[in-house]
């Protein structure tokens, strides 16, 4: 971006015109917008997607016959930016409107068109971005200019006066917030008037941000550095100090992420002993598959994105926060003064996790991630480490619940709250005492009654905090290094059961979960079918269960387990399908008889026209290798009704029965 249009605010709009790109290029000019224009359809999303723009003109006037494909094709780049897609068709194709916007598509733009019309349709998507977050509204910048606590300029438009916070006005020993560009420079040291406007000009003539530093006026030693970067079109910047003495060490930093190390931030956190604190402790998750699809490469750097979001948002959205990395996928936001507020810290969990979730790019792939937060708030005797331990049992909550993915650490709940390291000790006892039971969840056919298969689950019945579902008991077993036994023993009770089934029940397969562990281990496969055998449970009913991540964390190990076991007469499942990155690619090479689709895909099915397509193109991707497709979670008749339409074989879920026990099943199968 020039450094004039930076000035005057002109945003950028990607276009993508096979007949017409000159044209739209000079209308986008008129209508106050800098046109980055491409006519090749091939590799556009991707262009987009690198370009700075946020907004993308698709001309489908000579494309109409693949006017939908080339939406759906756009769709999880505009996703990856919180961005908007016009699509510009003929006035005579109006019929298509309906189509496309089901495809994808945010808005429509009929040609001939006016600049005018062109003018209000991008500042209607416009406000589509901000919405999603992509944007920064006018709005938001003037909340925090009014914030009593931010170090924070802008240069209004026209470049005329900049307008500074009342705390920076405050340390640059200035009696007003709005001064001329002339007054700002005289406020600073001679020496490094040069090194400001070298920055100023740099950001401007790339549209990059930028940075500099000078000594802080009346304070010897220390330095203010300013973070240039352009919000809404407006050259804005933040401000922090580079003296310990102000809360910003220069020290006890994360090597890979350049956030706070953890100790530093507990550092932070005993200075403010006595002080309302409140911390936010943020765990991502599906990061592990993640690593293990792509790399150590892509990963690390995946991290320092994740680093950047998080720093961004919570300094946007509460001035004075400290953002530190203190584990391999954690991150705690420290805050402070109103930003401790427990309402405003929930409402900076909600947003912090919404960056999270926003698709990144990595080269051709779209990587798609979650998170869960913890909050625990300060109490007058605290120290450091007893503030951190019950964020993190917040986050263990977290974890193992559903909702948003927030929880708050309560005095007054603590008492029904699951204590993590408590967990991992009570686990070693479970098995003696009889507590890890099995259930099994019946699967029938779609558009059939006739139950034709279970799944084993496992459930540990805790003499504290009640049933507690298979989630929470295998989070507990890995962390504690417990795997293997849990395993061997839902395994062995499983078949225990099944295997005494009345002649009802004679007709059911039985799905086991095996786990990456199993895989892991020397010689799994002949003690695994000795168990099969010894329980009499018939091999040819018997179905093993392996999670996509499994698969992922050892592909090698996997494809050569299940080939074995499909040799010796089981069949193979690949169980959660969805639940990550959902390569495809890998179950070409895999021996799979049945593809489980996970709950929350197969519930997405009643959502989007896209999450249609999604889902009907695992389905039809997996009868085309001939497996056999199931779907888990199913809740409702319209998520069946649908699964139905798009071929989908098998279900299971609530809509018909969640786990029950042998005597139930066996009474389920007699009333038929």
């Amino acid at each position: 971006m020039s450094g004039e249009s930076a000035l005057h605010g002109q945003r950028s709009l990607f276009i993508l015109s096979p007949g017409d790109r000159d044209g739209l290029s000079r209308a986008a000019g008129l209508a106050g917008w800098r046109a980055i224009a491409a006519r090749r359809t091939k590799d556009a999303a991707q262009r987009f997607l690198h370009s700075d723009a946020q907004i993308a003109l698709v001309d489908m006037r000579d494309v109409a016959d693949g006017a939908s494909g080339l939406v759906d094709a756009f769709c999880p780049a505009i996703e990856a930016g919180g961005g908007a897609l016009i699509a510009l068709i003929d006035a005579q194709a109006l019929g298509s409107v309906t189509a496309l916007l089901e495809a994808g598509a945010t808005h429509f733009l009929a040609a001939p068109f006016s600049t005018d019309q062109l003018r209000a349709t991008l500042a209607s998507a416009q406000r589509l971005v901000d919405r999603l977050g992509g944007g920064t509204m006018p709005s938001q910048r003037a909340q925090r200019i009014r914030r009593g606590d931010a170090l924070f300029w802008e240069l209004e438009r026209g470049g005329r006066s900049l307008r500074l916070s009342d705390n920076l006005a405050r340390h640059l020993n200035l009696d007003r917030q709005m001064i001329s560009p002339t007054q700002f420079a005289r406020c600073l040291p001679r020496a490094e008037r040069r090194s400001v406007i070298a920055g100023l000009r740099g950001m401007m003539r790339s549209g990059r941000p930028e940075s500099f530093a000078h000594a802080a006026p009346g304070r010897p030693g220390d330095r203010l550095v300013h973070h240039l970067r352009l919000i809404d079109g407006v050259v804005a910047a933040d401000v922090e100090w580079l003296s310990d003495m102000h809360g910003d060490d220069a020290t006890g930093r994360d090597d890979l992420t350049g956030l706070r190390s953890r100790q530093a931030a507990l550092e932070w956190l005993e200075k403010r002993s006595g002080l309302a604190t409140t911390i936010l402790l943020l765990s991502i998750s599906q990061f592990d598959r993640m690593n293990a699809a792509y790399g150590q490469v892509v990963g690390d750097a995946l991290l320092g994105r994740i680093a950047r979001r998080i720093e961004r948002m919570a300094a946007d959205a509460a001035p004075g926060a400290i953002v530190a990395r203190i584990a391999g996928t954690e991150f705690l936001v420290g805050l402070t003064g109103e930003a401790a507020a427990s309402d405003r810290a929930t409402f900076l969990a909600r947003q912090l996790i919404g960056v999270i979730i926003r698709p990144f790019s990595a080269g051709d792939h779209l990587i798609r991630l979650t998170a869960r937060c913890g909050i625990a708030q300060s109490r007058a005797d605290d120290d450091a480490t007893r503030l951190l331990r019950r964020a993190g049992t917040a986050l263990a909550d977290a974890r193992a619940g559903g909702g948003e993915g927030i929880r708050i650490f309560s005095a007054e709940k603590r008492s029904r709250q699951v204590d993590a390291d408590q967990l991992e000790t009570d686990l070693r006892l479970a098995l003696h005492r009889g507590e890890i039971g099995i259930v099994f969840q019946p699967q029938y056919p779609v558009g059939g009654d006739h139950m034709t298969g279970v799944e084993a689950l496992a459930r540990w019945n805790h003499p504290q905090y009640g049933p507690l579902g298979a989630g929470m008991l295998f989070a507990t077993a890995e962390r504690s290094d417990y795997m293997l036994p849990l395993s061997a023993h839902i395994q062995a009770e499983a078949l225990r059961q099944a295997a005494a089934w009345p002649r009802t029940l004679s007709h059911l397969r039985l799905s086991i979960n095996v786990t990456a562990a199993d895989i892991a281990q020397p010689g799994f496969m002949s003690q695994f079918l000795a168990l099969v055998d010894e329980s009499g449970f018939p091999r040819s009913r018997l179905t093993v269960e392996i999670t996509e991540s499994g698969l992922i964390e050892n592909i090698a190990a996997a494809t050569a387990l299940l080939t074995a076991l499909r040799a010796e007469g089981l069949a193979v499942a690949v169980d959660d399908f969805g639940t990550g990155y959902s390569s495809l690619a890998y179950l070409k090479s895999l021996p799979l008889d049945y593809l489980k689709i996970d709950s929350g895909l197969a519930q997405d099915i009643a959502g989007t026209a896209r999450d249609r397509i999604v889902v009907r193109g695992v389905i039809h991707m997996a009868k085309s290798l001939g497996m056999s497709v199931i779907a888990e979670g199913v809740e409702t008749q319209q998520q069946l009704d649908l699964l139905a339409r798009e071929g989908c074989d098998y279900y299971q879920g609530f809509l018909r029965s969640a786990g029950i026990s042998s005597a139930e099943l066996a009474a389920m199968a007699l009333k038929g």
